[in-house]
């Protein structure tokens, strides 16, 4: 007897379903959360033993309606990940890397992040982690917002830049309060 939640339908599906039927429905309960790449959607239909030729077609179809795009995937993802965790091009790029994004479609996502946005980023980082940074010794307080850019992917000389821009800054704003 089924609960109150419907389980996965190809479960249920026996050794006489339309294999074709099962991996249509797994793309399908794969696609609803949010979007996938094509290879995600691939490596889920090989773990559920659907055959080569009908994932590939059925992955073709999927792309010619629209339902997989590999490059709107990758501008979503870097345009999310890149404002909402701060995240630089090279952390960007393997994370892409890891979700079976091809390096050309990549590029193309990443060509898309300012530089200047990438800086403003990382000053966002730094800004945040300013208040917990405040009674370090000034070098431990350098190398913990440093490591936590490169972390983010952000190059050294930027990192080092930005930590001693908002450093200052807030050193100066603090010898203002008072009255220093």
């Amino acid at each position: 007897m089924r609960g109150s939640r419907d389980p996965d339908p190809t479960l249920d599906a026996g050794p006489d379903a339309d294999p074709e039927s099962v991996a249509r429905t797994i793309l399908l309960n794969q696609l609803t959360g949010r979007a996938r790449t094509r290879s995600e959607l691939a490596t889920k239909l090989s773990s559920r033993d659907v055959p080569d030729e009908i994932a590939t077609r059925l992955l073709d179809r999927f792309e010619e309606v629209g339902l997989v795009d590999d490059a709107a995937f990758a501008r979503e993802w870097v345009e999310q990940r890149q404002s909402g965790k701060g995240l630089a091009k090279r952390a960007l790029a393997q994370e892409l890397r890891r979700k079976g994004i091809d390096d050309e479609t990549a590029r193309e996502a990443l060509d898309e992040i300012d530089a200047d946005d990438e800086v403003e980023a990382a000053r966002a980082l730094v800004r945040a982690k300013l208040r917990t940074a405040r009674g370090l010794d000034h070098d431990k307080a350098v190398r913990r917002l440093v490591g936590m850019l490169a972390r983010k992917g952000h190059s050294a000389g930027v990192a080092f830049r930005v930590v001693k821009e908002e450093l200052d800054l807030d050193q100066a704003d603090d010898d203002i309060e008072f009255g220093d």
